[in-house]
């Protein structure tokens, strides 16, 4: 049942206050070229039109249309229209630990080649992500090899981040079901606790995923859980600062729950973002003969 104007919203926001966080993330949504018909206009006219909307209307449509806005957000946080970046990857075991250099560039949502710089002998290794395909390159092998999806949750270059955590897919918008579950206070923001369950035709390894997301889209943690519901691994955000003019996640590690001694850490050295970015950086000879 709809709650009255001056309700609380079930996961921890009053109308007024849901209403302004729409708006703006609205307005942002508007800007990015990704307007939301009916609720996007209201917004236009009066964030408290907004709040009478919702109190008219069942909220659980609204939360699920919520959280899968906020993890779009965070997605776009990280990536931009465009990002070139520069990275290091940590991978730590107990007996020994290897440092991985790399830089990688991003366009929209599609678009993505990671290409590890260093240390020597793994350097040239690169992977390019078009739309829903990938491909890799060793140039120990020269050979370009096609990925099939299946190989998407495997490990990349033996650390504990998968294919697709590199890529930064964005597949878990559309193919999973998402729900606010929980509104934290943590540090000077709200913190949105989301639920998501993959759909019956996705093509997903796992149970659910839950993620944590603070008010400014910096994601904080990311769990996920087997077809048994049993936690199996987690990438939480160890530091927070700026690069590029923006806010974002610039330390993190992946560890599984059964290894608790193994983990593998990046770390952002450098960032730019919504940048001009030619069509041929992402591309199979571009991938096999790098021209930047």
């Amino acid at each position: 049942m709809a709650g009255s104007l001056f309700s609380r919203h079930p996961h921890g926001l009053d109308c007024l206050r849901y209403a302004d966080w729409w708006g703006t993330l609205l307005a942002d949504r508007g800007a990015r070229g990704k307007p939301l018909g009916m609720v996007r206009a209201m917004s236009q006219g009066s964030h408290r039109g907004l709040a009478l909307l919702l109190a008219f209307l069942p909220l659980d449509g609204f939360a699920q249309e919520e959280a899968r806005e906020i993890i779009r957000g965070a997605i776009e946080q990280w990536r931009g229209v465009s990002s070139r970046g520069v990275f290091t990857m940590m991978i730590h075991r107990p007996d020994w630990e290897r440092s991985i250099s790399m830089r990688s560039w991003m366009r929209g949502n599609e678009d993505s080649l990671v290409r590890v710089t260093g240390p020597s002998r793994d350097a040239g290794n690169a992977t390019l992500t078009i739309e829903n395909n990938m491909w890799s390159f060793s140039p120990k092998v020269n050979r370009v090899i096609k990925m099939p999806s299946s190989m998407m949750s495997q490990s990349w270059m033996g650390s504990d981040f998968s294919n697709n955590d590199v890529t930064k897919s964005d597949d878990i918008i559309d193919e999973y079901a998402h729900t606010l579950i929980e509104t934290v206070q943590q540090d000077g923001h709200y913190v949105y606790v989301i639920e998501s369950i993959p759909n019956e035709d996705a093509a997903v390894v796992w149970g659910r995923e839950v993620l944590r997301i603070r008010d400014d889209y910096v994601l904080l943690e990311h769990a996920f859980y087997d077809q048994d519901n049993i936690l199996t691994k987690s990438l939480e955000t160890l530091e927070i600062d700026d690069r590029g003019g923006r806010t974002v996640a610039v330390h993190q590690r992946m560890a599984k729950t059964e290894m608790a001694a193994e983990w593998t850490e990046i770390y952002i050295d450098e960032m730019e973002f919504d940048l001009e970015l030619s069509d041929s950086l992402f591309t199979l000879s571009n991938l096999r003969n790098p021209r930047e």
